[in-house]
């Protein structure tokens, strides 16, 4: 990938797992990632039970809109990440490819909701690894202060 890398989170709603794995990513990356998120069949509104449990880790994710999955953004993007969105998620030649088996948090109380929100982090600290392997994050989700 030469410069920015883009990642494009895609579940059915876009309501839950891909914008709870989106606001992880823009938290930890900051604007070393192009971030996107969308659903297949998205849901009028991000379930508020995932803008609770991201609110109590210092996230807020309460002006997100859960947006249609689209051939553009999915030929924009370098890696695409999806998560429970089966047969409808798009195929685009050339692009890399993760399925993360998270469940799906509508309907879920809140305890369940923060066990699906904290496997979201490991996964996208995992990715981000994989994809700024120079770039090092603590666990607070702030890189460590440079020396020089």
């Amino acid at each position: 990938m030469a410069g920015e890398p883009v990642v494009l989170f895609v579940c059915v709603h876009n309501a839950g797992r891909s914008q709870m794995a989106a606001g992880w990513l823009r938290h930890l990356a900051g604007d070393a990632v192009g971030v996107r998120s969308a659903g297949s069949e998205p849901a009028g509104r991000v379930n508020p039970i995932v803008v609770a449990a991201m609110r109590e880790v210092g996230i807020d994710i309460a002006t997100a809109q859960p947006r249609k999955l689209d051939h553009a953004a999915a030929h924009a993007s370098d890696v695409i990440v999806t998560m429970g969105c089966g047969d409808s998620c798009p195929v685009v030649p050339g692009k890399h490819y993760e399925d993360w088996p998270v469940p799906d948090p509508a309907g879920q109380p809140i305890e369940v909701v923060r066990t699906i929100r904290d496997d979201i982090r490991a996964r996208v600290e995992g990715l981000l690894a994989e994809l700024l392997p120079d770039r090092v994050t603590t666990r607070s989700g702030s890189p460590p202060p440079r020396t020089r």
